[in-house]
């Protein structure tokens, strides 16, 4: 199975699918999302978010966090091919919102014409002209 999150592309193994339901172990959980799975609930840094009140077997079942369910109860969006053999785990409009007020560019890496990747963070304090071009 594939996953897709502002982490990047993961080929999940270990991944269960149940019509809407996405099951990750609790390693590859935080793996892909950054997510801890922790008595208390699931944690993120210094934020944690507790597990809903008599529901926390309908998201944690044999060492698998029920992503999907999770990601819903965070408001972000999440959506899957009709296989099931892909899922993308969306950033919610607040964060993405939040990150065009802040009118900082994430950091990204791009090859030059010599194949040789460059990322924007290490030209920081540099003047820098980005140039985009699509077809559409």
């Amino acid at each position: 199975m594939t996953l897709l999150t502002d982490q990047g592309e993961r080929t999940v193994a270990e991944a269960r699918v149940e019509s809407e339901r996405l099951w990750l172990t609790a390693s590859e959980m935080e793996a892909a999302t950054g997510w801890e799975v922790q008595p208390e609930g699931l944690c993120h840094g210094a934020a944690c978010v507790p597990w809903p009140a008599g529901r926390e077997a309908e998201l944690l079942r044999d060492g698998h966090v029920e992503v999907g369910a999770f990601w819903r109860h965070l408001g972000k969006p999440i959506a899957h091919s009709a296989a099931g053999d892909v899922w993308v785990l969306g950033e919610g409009a607040g964060d993405r919102a939040e990150a065009l007020r802040s009118l900082k560019a994430p950091d990204f890496r791009l090859p030059d014409p010599s194949g040789t990747l460059h990322s924007l963070s290490e030209l920081l304090g540099k003047k820098v002209l980005l140039v985009s071009w699509a077809s559409w």
